[in-house]
């Protein structure tokens, strides 16, 4: 239609612009009236093919040709990526270039476009919807949650009567403060999201506005944003403060009365469409003053090398032979077994499924019991497994070396394929010592790779990708005593402890290294550690062949 005529005007020859148009010529593109059809056709140069214009196949809008008035575009140079006519094709500032044919270019950024607009329309734009309903919903659920602070605060407010009324007031204030700073967050979140939920309606209605019109310049033009919005948002993490109510002594009532731990407000990046959810945010647990244990299991080995729990009150235990034990916190045996090999284990762990894993040195072999029945689930060639820890993607690490070259690595496996290998740092020299003896390894809740190099006498710490963070080599302030760290593990509030094992005692350390202090409770050798869902510290002493139940936290 001409652009001086709006959609509800009479359509008009394109050529004298007053007759309502019967006829249309597809050669040229144009509408005409009876009287300019005959002189259309009276022009032998090309071969119209003039057709009632109710009969008018739908074609592309081809594109004038800016250079040559009397030519469409009907050819896509792929050098400038732009429709061409044929004569600037053949003769003009695009000669030589490679060509294609604009109706196949077309059909292909249509497609293209449809898909764009599917993603959009079905993936991308609801996941922004409900990440914006997520919001809403938790933004509605702060008064009952602030509302219970409040009330376990005036709760105990009323126990101390006047006293402590300031202390009350304060406390509130804090809350309401905690709050206003929590939802100013969330605010500012939602305000992100909407905006990009706009763009994204406007994108979408510009495609459907470009798909509608069959226009080959918008369409071979156009370029895809998609990628922009693949990526989320970042997400507001916030930890919910917690009132801590204390026993009364008028004497330091200021104290006692309790105290809100701070709000955490975390912006982590939005998660990509691909990738799962991140796990929320842990409570947070202090380190305790004096940790305790809390039960003692004999395991009957002489001597105990691993430990890896099955639950709270369960724990999987090898040692010198080749039985593998599940014992309870009152050292009754569970149940047993057997490697298939006959050979010892030279360690184990519990997969999320709680199916057992055991490395077998002797026999190259990694092995699943499930169900009672041993599965080899790999084999090696020229490498030897050692240590062995599941992720929290149910993925196996191990750590192995080889025999010929005296290396040592890490292994990421996927049921049985090999998905990463960790050896060397950016520099091509090796992140481990070529000692064959203790790897212990495991992966911190921030997907760090922990190992614990015995030979070395260093805790070695690599990124998710394998890229070097720290190394760890004992308290900074202690040079007198060796420190020689075999096993390791990882709790909830991501802190890395490793057993000491000639001085008795395990080290705890931050995720970035940094040392917090020691766990004593009279140890003997410490040796294979693991920690249950509740964080508590199970200890394998290597001489006393005792598992030691610790409580730190």
């Amino acid at each position: 239609m001409h652009p001086r005529r709006s959609a509800q005007e009479v359509l008009l020859c394109d050529l004298c612009e007053t007759v309502p148009l019967p006829s249309h010529c597809e050669l040229c593109n144009i509408n005409l009236c009876v009287n300019c059809a005959v002189k259309h056709l009276s022009d032998s140069s090309k071969r119209h093919n003039v057709v009632p214009f109710l009969h008018r196949k739908s074609t592309p809008n081809y594109p004038k040709c800016p250079d040559h008035a009397d030519k469409h575009c009907e050819i896509y140079c792929e050098k400038c990526g732009v429709p061409v006519c044929s004569t600037c094709a053949l003769f003009g500032k695009h000669k030589g270039h490679d060509v294609s044919d604009i109706l196949e270019k077309f059909s292909a950024k249509t497609e293209s476009l449809q898909k764009d607009l599917e993603e959009l329309e079905t993936r991308i734009y609801p996941r922004y919807k409900e990440m914006a309903s997520n919001v809403e919903t938790e933004k509605a659920k702060l008064e009952t949650k602030y509302g219970k602070l409040t009330t376990d605060a005036d709760e105990q407010g009323e126990i101390l009567h006047r006293e402590i009324t300031a202390i009350v007031n304060r406390q509130k204030s804090a809350i309401a403060e905690m709050k206003t700073k929590h939802l100013d967050e969330l605010n500012k979140n939602t305000e992100e999201i909407t905006q990009k939920m706009a763009e994204l309606k406007q994108i979408m209605s510009d495609l459907k506005s470009i798909l509608k019109s069959n226009d080959v310049s918008l369409t071979s033009t156009y370029k895809s944003r998609n990628s922009q919005f693949r990526t989320l948002p970042p997400k507001v993490r916030v930890t919910l403060p917690s009132f801590s109510p204390q026993k009364i002594n008028k004497g330091q009532l200021n104290e006692m009365f309790g105290s809100l731990s701070p709000l955490s407000i975390n912006t982590e990046h939005g998660d990509t469409m691909k990738s799962a959810e991140a796990v929320s945010s842990p409570p947070v647990k202090p380190l305790l003053d004096e940790p305790r244990v809390t039960a003692t299991i004999d395991t009957g080995y002489r001597p105990l090398y691993s430990v890896s729990c099955l639950s709270e009150d369960q724990v999987w235990t090898c040692g010198d032979n080749e039985t593998m034990k599940l014992l309870n916190l009152q050292s009754k045996l569970l149940t047993s077994k057997q490697t298939k090999s006959g050979n010892g284990p030279w360690d184990i762990a519990v997969t999320r499924d709680g199916d057992l894993v055991y490395t077998d040195y002797y026999d190259n072999t990694i092995n699943l019991i499930k169900n009672k029945q041993i599965q080899t689930v790999i084999t090696l060639q020229g490498w030897r497994p050692r240590n062995v820890c599941c992720t929290a993607g149910n993925d196996l690490l191990v750590t192995m070396y080889s025999d010929d070259e005296e290396q040592y690595k890490v292994v990421r496996y996927s049921g049985s394929t090999e998905k990463q290998s960790i050896q060397f740092d950016d520099q091509g020299r090796p992140l481990y010592s070529s000692n064959s003896y203790y790897k212990y390894l495991s992966e911190n809740r921030n997907l760090d790779i922990c190992v614990a190099d015995y030979e070395a006498s260093a805790v070695v710490v690599v990124n998710q990708s394998g890229k070097l963070r720290f190394r760890y080599t004992g308290h900074p302030s202690n040079t007198e005593q060796s420190f020689i760290p075999v096993g390791i593990t990882t709790d909830s509030q991501s802190h890395i402890l490793t057993a000491d094992i000639v001085n008795d005692r395990i080290h705890i350390l931050d995720q970035d290294g940094q040392f917090l202090r020691y766990i004593h409770c009279h140890l003997e050798s410490p040796l294979g550690l693991c920690v249950d869902i509740r964080d508590n510290l199970f200890v394998a002493e290597l001489d006393t062949a005792k598992v030691k139940k610790i409580q730190y936290l």
